[in-house]
């Protein structure tokens, strides 16, 4: 297996390393009940998707 034969100076190491960035999750907001969530997912809130229903949510004041 070939190593390198000088070592590779900090500029150098750190210039490959430019691009390892975080980005936030794009977060939009959900037409039916305009809470915050993510893109092409079911609501987490409403369980809407679409304008459809696709789950069922259990409300706080249905479950006392």
């Amino acid at each position: 297996m070939p190593l390198p034969k000088r070592r590779h100076s900090r500029q150098r190491g750190r210039k490959r390393r430019t691009g390892w960035k975080l980005t936030a999750p794009t977060i939009v907001d959900c037409p039916h009940c305009h809470e915050p969530k993510l893109p092409h997912r079911v609501c987490p809130h409403c369980g809407y998707y679409a304008g459809k229903e696709v789950i069922f949510i259990e409300k706080e004041k249905e479950r006392k």
